[in-house]
């Protein structure tokens, strides 16, 4: 594995036990300059696995709470008049940083939401006729509860294909647990990490990973999982072009953080899960039959030819 990547995860381990998966595949979406959703049970670490990462870079760090009250200018900033120049003067939102925590996503109101449409795809923000470009690197890492849904909105499907990848954490193993119990004996150990990486260290291996290259059959294999789920009778909603291009990206980022130049379709089958999952939408006999667009993905993904390499 890459060492600056390496030496990443690792920092991040010392606060999220025994979940390494979940902890490479949110530093993939980093570095694929990507957005990650985590959705989990409470409790189980997806608030400290974002602060972990924010932390274990020296950037800057912004957390937002969201809830029903919440307005857009709360994320995005808003003009206000100086009372000593009498001119209007921006006021930067929670979006101004490089690690933005959306905590609880879903309990915010879809005009709360529709904020962050321009902030995750274009990385700036719009207001009054200006425009106002993000810091580099820029992240957001959102967090929701699937059990519970009082008082939350859905995410329309115009906001989840903005997220480059859906993770989840899951339960802790019984050895893992005791050991976090130890840790948390006397604090949080969140409060002891350090960054191990700069924004500038991130923004360079964003750089690096554009560089990854693949074969002409590999990008065909992409395009192929994405077409097979546009014409299946379990999937209603297929995966758009831009749920193949952030596969491409994320498959990318994984060859990257195996120290490799190129692609390989066991890239493209490792990430296509988590990628694309959230994108589609499942029809009455998907549901019935599968379940969960996971499991037709798996289905898709065992399904479609794999290219000789």
């Amino acid at each position: 594995m890459n060492s600056k990547v390496e030496a990443l995860i690792n920092n991040i381990e010392k606060v999220i036990v025994g979940k390494r998966e979940p902890i490479t595949l949110a530093v993939a979406a980093m570095l694929m300059e990507g957005h990650v959703l985590i959705e989990d049970v409470p409790g189980v670490g997806k608030t400290q696995l974002a602060a972990a990462l924010s932390r274990s870079v020296n950037g800057i760090f912004g957390r937002i709470q969201l809830t029903p009250d919440i307005m857009p200018s709360d994320i995005t900033g808003f003009n206000m008049i100086n009372r000593q120049t009498g001119e209007f003067e921006y006021k930067k939102g929670a979006a101004f940083c490089n690690f933005l925590l959306a905590d609880e996503i879903n309990r915010a109101s879809p005009k709360a939401q529709s904020a962050l449409l321009e902030i995750m795809e274009e990385r700036q923000v719009s207001l009054d006729g200006k425009t106002f470009v993000l810091p580099k690197p820029f992240m957001v890492l959102a967090t929701q509860n699937p059990v519970e849904t009082y008082g939350t909105y859905h995410l329309p499907e115009a906001q989840m294909d903005r997220f480059a990848m859906k993770i989840s954490i899951g339960y802790p193993s019984m050895s893992d647990e005791l050991s976090v119990l130890g840790r948390n004996e006397y604090e949080n150990p969140i409060n002891n990490i350090s960054a191990v990486l700069s924004a500038e260290d991130i923004v360079e291996l964003q750089q690096q990973v554009k560089n990854v290259t693949a074969a002409d059959n590999v990008k065909n294999y992409i395009v192929s999982l994405v077409e097979n789920t546009r014409n299946n009778d379990n999937i209603k909603l297929g995966v758009s072009p831009r749920g193949s291009i952030a596969l491409y990206k994320a498959a990318k980022a994984w060859a990257f953080m195996d120290d490799r130049n190129y692609i390989t379709p066991e890239d493209v089958r490792r990430c296509a899960v988590v990628v694309l999952s959230h994108r589609i939408m499942l029809s009455p006999k998907g549901k019935s039959g599968y379940g969960t667009p996971e499991n037709v993905l798996g289905r898709v993904i065992a399904e479609t030819r794999v290219p000789v390499e």
